[in-house]
């Protein structure tokens, strides 16, 4: 089951399965969401909860017991409930179960809400603590933009702008853990030009990112914009070769390597009080290239 928004410049399709982003179209019909080849990757724009990332050894410690809880979690595997559906907007649910509270053991409300307005799509998520114990958390989106967009600009001419620029060392994962080695930023400029070599060693992880809005596309041609206001982490990552980049805000990130502690001290969580909702939201406008006039 899916639901579609749209405005008269944009159209959204959106799973019930995951409640994940499956189709993005222009007014011209064109696709700017990757289209979940399995050669490469399946995803499309994932929602990551309540984990970003992967925990060592895929198990969380919590209060001395172990819960098993795989990478990025389990809610873009999860089936939502269509709460709310109108023509620009729509809102879809998913609450704890026996099985979530097997792999994470805090009772839970989340609410997915699109909604579409001229060239943006917004996603905000509410995640409510519907339990009596403080409720540790993180938060990504996952949206694989094609690469190349459409409009026909070379591949090898797109690149990633950065609102700020970006001098602060970056994380590589290892086995999907972070790894204490920092590298140089490769963002020269405030502009990351890509290329299949960057993404050899896997993603970069910002985990001190200054910037809340990221511009990628090519230049004379389709660009896109994603604001993330209150995300503080950003991961970049595709599979080289693949027709996609992911751009990634996040609240949270992978276990570093040599993390060992109780998972309500995993840097980069946060903290739901009993009874408590935080919201976690981006927006992403799709920039089509300006026709010339004969």
């Amino acid at each position: 089951m899916s639901v579609t928004i749209s405005s008269p410049q944009l159209r959204a399709e959106i799973s019930a399965d995951g409640a994940e982003l499956i189709r993005l179209q222009d007014e011209q019909g064109r696709d700017w969401l990757w289209d979940g080849d399995p050669a490469f990757w399946t995803g499309r724009s994932p929602l990551l909860f309540p984990i970003v990332g992967r925990v060592k050894d895929d198990r969380i410690h919590i209060n001395g017991l172990e819960y098993e809880l795989p990478r990025h979690g389990f809610a873009r595997t999860s089936r939502f409930e269509v709460e709310e559906e109108n023509p620009f907007q729509c809102r879809l649910r998913l609450r704890s179960s026996e099985a979530t509270l097997q792999r994470y053991p805090f009772p839970f409300q989340l609410d997915v809400t699109y909604a579409v307005e001229g060239a943006a799509l917004s996603i905000t998520a509410a995640v409510t603590n519907t339990g009596s114990s403080a409720m540790p958390i993180s938060f990504g989106f996952h949206p694989a933009f094609r690469w190349p967009l459409p409009y026909d600009a070379p591949r090898e001419d797109h690149e990633i702008r950065f609102e700020q620029e970006e001098t602060a060392p970056i994380r590589r994962p290892v086995d999907g853990l972070i790894s204490r080695q920092a590298d140089p930023s490769p963002i020269r400029n405030r502009t990351l030009a890509l290329g299949d070599d960057l993404f050899k060693a896997d993603a970069f992880v910002f985990d001190q990112l200054e910037s809340r809005s990221v511009e990628y596309g090519a230049r004379g041609s389709a660009w896109l914009r994603v604001d993330f206001p209150d995300m503080p982490h950003l991961g970049i990552w595709t599979k080289p070769g693949a027709g996609f980049i992911c751009i990634e805000p996040w609240q949270g990130h992978a276990d570093p390597q040599d993390f060992t502690g109780d998972f309500s001290g995993k840097p980069g969580l946060v903290s739901i009080q009993p009874g408590g909702t935080r919201r976690f939201a981006i927006t992403v406008t799709v920039k089509p290239p300006v026709r010339q006039s004969v």
